[in-house]
């Protein structure tokens, strides 16, 4: 079964790439350009992980994150922040927001892949058990 993963992010560019890393892995990716999309997106069809932009259109990713937390169907999806914010405090914020993963932009493509199959794989184990 592929592993399912939303793409919250709303440049074009970051999409396509992100998309191309993870497309070989085994990855079903979709994607969104905003927060309210995203939000509905992962609401409606909860995927394996989400990769979410803290900058985004109509709401931030902090606030997309807070409501993933906080409704019933979401609370345990895996979520990677995606981020052009390097410093150490956007970090000690996903951490306390409820974020599994953090990662900066620009990204490795391998690094991309390798931490959302760990993240994917995770939180597989996690539903099974």
């Amino acid at each position: 079964m592929n592993k399912r993963v939303l793409v919250v992010e709303d440049s074009q560019v970051i999409q396509r790439l992100v998309e191309v890393c993870l497309r070989p892995a085994g990855f079903e990716v979709t994607l969104a350009s905003d927060g309210p999309s995203g939000l509905d997106a992962a609401l409606n069809d909860p995927p394996d992980l989400v990769i979410l932009d803290v900058g985004l259109p109509g709401m931030d990713g902090w606030e997309v994150l807070s409501h993933i937390r906080a409704d019933e169907r979401t609370k345990d999806v895996t979520v990677l922040v995606l981020t052009a914010h390097a410093q150490e405090e956007t970090r000690e914020k996903a951490d306390r927001d409820g974020a599994d993963a953090f990662l900066t932009k620009p990204f490795r493509p391998n690094e991309l892949r390798a931490t959302a199959l760990e993240l994917a794989e995770g939180a597989r184990s996690a539903q099974i058990a």
